[in-house]
């Protein structure tokens, strides 16, 4: 696998639940996050599917870590529920596909602002320790300063 200091190569699992309801039939929506070692062009493909719920498994992602974004990062890592977060857009109907994917709150929240579609998945271990490292080397709180009365 082609692991880097500042990007990751992952695939997105998208889950498809039927949803017994007057308006809806199904809901989609980002199951998890993996680490993917498969090559560019690699097409989706279903993991599952019972009738009822469907797996979707679309490899060739990256999560790119920027210095900018560092204290983004140290607050998702610090949160109590870290998240990776997935952009995903329903090109056509019933056929959604993931289009970014990063692990930085602010991104996230503009992404929301924007009215895209975006799922907070559960962040795996080996993915949290690599965050880590990377907020480790790069992350310096900003100094506080005091404030004098007058």
């Amino acid at each position: 696998m082609l692991v880097s200091e500042n990007f990751l190569p992952v695939a997105v699992i998208m889950q498809r639940t039927n949803v017994a309801g007057r308006w809806s039939g199904v809901k989609w929506e980002t199951h998890g996050v993996v680490e993917d070692g498969s090559d560019p062009g690699t097409p989706a493909r279903v993991i599952y599917d019972d009738g009822n719920s469907r797996q979707v498994l679309f490899p060739g992602f990256r999560i790119s870590l920027v210095r900018e974004e560092a204290e983004d990062y140290y607050l998702n890592l610090t949160a109590p529920e870290p998240r990776i977060f997935v952009l995903w857009r329903e090109d056509e109907p019933g056929s959604p596909k993931p289009a970014f994917v990063s692990v930085a709150y602010g991104k996230a929240a503009r992404w929301m602002d924007a009215g895209e579609n975006v799922d907070g998945a559960p962040m795996p271990p080996e993915i949290f320790a690599w965050v880590g490292r990377f907020v480790e080397q790069h992350y310096r709180p900003a100094p506080q300063f005091k404030r004098r009365r007058t």
